[in-house]
């Protein structure tokens, strides 16, 4: 079964809890208002300490999205009726049928809220059962734990660590922790974990 090309199409996702739209200007003030939070970009390898830091991080993610190398959504919490964070789909590979879903930040206030377990249902199901992926990847930076249970936590495998894999624009060179989940795998993982939100 072919890959649908969905880069250049407007892909809304949502559930009870969760609305993921297509990123656009608008979203920027409210964003920048969660962003503003300097814990969300502790492990991360961008250094945001301003609304200039914010605006380069912006609009850089809507120049990979009109490059064909992103997808970007905004996270609207339909329970707390407010803007809560960012995601996407990067490292997009439509001829391997693979993506990685990442860049996820949300308010910290919505951490462990359930919020993330419905985004990340609404990204595995259209990942795997609309866009017939094989794969999909996560990543995160060894120091970050919490990132990693929350990975963990949605059913993907660890697969490796990649050893001084990146540098941040502070300088720090960080090791990067990959996890992945496979279309076999899937359908006994959204009911096991998902089934709540189903």
């Amino acid at each position: 079964m072919s890959t649908p090309d969905f880069l250049n199409t407007h892909v809304l996702l949502q559930n009870n809890r969760a609305r993921l739209e297509p990123l656009e200007e608008k979203h920027f003030a409210p964003l920048w208002q969660i962003a503003q939070q300097k814990e969300l970009w502790e492990f991360t390898t961008a250094k945001i300490d301003s609304e200039e830091d914010f605006r380069r991080y912006f609009d850089t993610a809507l120049q990979e999205v009109n490059d064909g190398l992103s997808y970007v959504w905004a996270i609207f919490d339909k329970e707390q009726n407010k803007y809560a964070g960012c995601t996407r789909y990067g490292n997009i590979s439509l001829l391997h049928k693979r993506v990685e879903i990442g860049w996820t930040w949300y308010d910290p206030k919505l951490q462990r809220s359930g919020l993330n377990r419905n985004c990340k249902l609404l990204l595995l199901t259209y990942g795997f059962d609309e866009l017939h992926l094989n794969r999909i990847e996560l990543r995160t930076s060894h120091l970050n734990l919490k990132s990693q249970k929350a990975i963990e936590g949605i059913g993907a495998t660890k697969e490796g660590v990649l050893r001084r894999h990146m540098i941040a624009e502070n300088g720090f060179v960080r090791d990067t922790v990959y996890y992945g989940m496979i279309r076999e795998e899937w359908p006994e993982i959204k009911l096991r974990i998902f089934n709540k939100y189903l």
